[in-house]
């Protein structure tokens, strides 16, 4: 049974059919990308899945049940967490405030709060030293850690992940790309939806390729990126 099933799932914007009823599936413990150009539904289908939009159609299963109605905030107790695209931390709070609000789902003690907040930092060693810093006045790959660390605070078993390298500079780039392979490597299955397709197929184990709302080739992420269409269209080939 696989972590994340979508079946047939479509995404209206007024009369546009945004997403055209594409299936896909990710199972427990992979990378799966989904990479295609701009407008191509990529972001759509990650605020669908989160509950940010309606669906016009389909059905989506999380372990087995059926999470396709189901409202963003129920979400983060069943697994789910999402990093969205733009990072959008709080940026009048501090960095530790950020990570305490990602653990608000979790009904743990102080001492476990505690603990999450070390196994961050030690994911992270700048966040600790920026504690206390207001969120805003980071870096641009600096907030990314902490977006990326405030969703992982709720232990989720799923991870969304939304253009995590956009307006990076390439050094920023390859550390988070880095870090999405240490999180995953650490039992967080990830989908990744991401711009810089070269990036994503190369940490990924399959991944997915939209046009226009449509899946027109799915595989390995090491067989995507010897594809030659896949090479001229999105690889710089």
């Amino acid at each position: 049974m696989a972590l994340l099933e979508v079946s047939d799932l479509s995404v209206n914007y007024g009369l546009i059919r945004a997403v055209k009823g594409i299936s896909f599936r990710v199972e427990e413990g992979e990378i799966v990308s989904l990479i295609g150009a701009n407008g191509a539904g990529k972001t759509t289908v990650m605020h669908a899945l989160a509950g940010l939009i309606p669906k016009a159609g389909g059905r989506v299963t999380m372990g087995g049940r059926d999470i396709t109605a189901t409202p963003a905030h129920t979400l983060v107790s069943y697994g789910m967490a999402q990093v969205p695209e733009g990072r959008r931390i709080f940026g009048e709070l501090t960095v530790l405030e950020n990570l305490k609000l990602g653990y608000y789902s979790v009904k743990g003690s102080r001492r476990d709060l505690e603990e999450k907040l070390g196994e961050m930092y030690a994911h992270f060693p700048i966040l600790k030293e920026r504690q206390k810093q207001i969120a805003g006045t980071l870096s641009g790959g600096e907030q990314q850690m902490l977006a990326m660390s405030r969703a992982l605070m709720s232990s989720p078993k799923l991870l969304l992940l939304d253009e995590p390298s956009m307006g990076l500079s390439p050094l920023y780039v390859s550390g988070v790309f880095d870090m999405i392979g240490e999180i995953n490597r650490r039992g967080t299955t990830i989908l990744l939806v991401e711009q810089n397709a070269k990036k994503a197929l190369s940490v990924s184990h399959r991944a997915y390729v939209l046009e226009t709302g449509e899946v027109v080739r799915e595989g390995s992420g090491e067989s995507l990126l010897q594809d030659e269409a896949v090479m001229h269209a999105y690889l710089g080939g």
